[in-house]
């Protein structure tokens, strides 16, 4: 009895594979061992670079609310414990985006962090 091939299935199998790889250069595109190679690692790549842009974007907004909170005369970390003191429960991506947009207010609550570190160290 011969064997099985599999036919039509494993071309379609194949040709799967070689649209997730459309758009690599050379034999990463066209030959099917180094194909299948480049879109594992491509895979890879994906997921961690998914994490990292988080990580990259949050930095991002530290930086930013660092540069607005030294110019009120704070550090980053006393303002951070001020909010955690007074009960302000706004993120950092907010934080960062009241301090480009409407510095009047962000001026507002860094006044609030700083009554609330004051009030702490005088208890």
């Amino acid at each position: 009895m011969p064997r099985a091939m599999k036919g039509a299935a494993r071309r379609q199998a194949k040709e799967r594979w070689f649209k997730k790889a459309k758009g690599h250069r050379g034999a990463r595109r066209k030959c099917w061992r180094k194909v299948r190679e480049s879109v594992i690692r491509a895979g890879v790549y994906a997921y961690e670079h998914r994490r990292l842009v988080k990580r990259d974007y949050r930095a991002l907004w530290i930086t930013r609310i660092t540069a607005a909170v030294r110019l009120r005369g704070l550090s980053y970390s006393r303002f951070m414990f001020g909010l955690k003191l007074a009960g302000v429960t706004l993120n950092r991506k907010m934080l960062s985006q009241i301090a480009i947009v409407d510095p009047a207010a962000f001026d507002q609550i860094v006044e609030l962090a700083k009554a609330a570190v004051a009030k702490k160290q005088a208890a």
